[in-house]
């Protein structure tokens, strides 16, 4: 008996169906795959006030300085190295700037360059 070459086999007609109905399922599903760019993180930065309390610490700890109160509300840090008092002011004005002062108080000749050697570490911390 003789087949006709022009019909097709049940058999490869499955196969090619299923191959097809693979592939689109692949393609369906790589096409509901969404990659989302991260949202970039905006991380504050610190306020000139606390930027500005904290260089001013570190610079009175730099010259030896040791802390003895803080009050962040009125602005007032207080110190004492050796003999000589140490206070720092540090006040947001009007116009949204800091002004930091230093003062050193002690007896007549015990360290006058102290509140300058202060500041400029003060300086230094700030980026000046």
């Amino acid at each position: 008996m003789r087949r006709n070459s022009t019909l097709r086999s049940p058999r490869r007609h499955f196969c090619f169906a299923g191959t097809v109905a693979i592939l689109a399922t692949v393609f369906m599903l790589l096409s509901g795959c969404v990659v989302y760019e991260p949202v970039p993180a905006i991380v504050p930065a610190p306020s000139t006030f606390d930027r500005a309390w904290s260089a001013a610490i570190g610079a009175a700890q730099d010259e030896g300085v040791r802390i003895t109160s803080e009050d962040r509300v009125k602005g007032v840090i207080s110190g004492s190295r050796g003999d000589q008092d140490v206070t720092v002011n540090v006040r947001t004005q009007a116009d949204g700037n800091v002004r930091v002062e230093f003062s050193a108080k002690g007896p007549k000749g015990s360290d006058p360059g102290l509140a300058g050697r202060i500041s400029r570490a003060y300086d230094r911390r700030m980026g000046r």
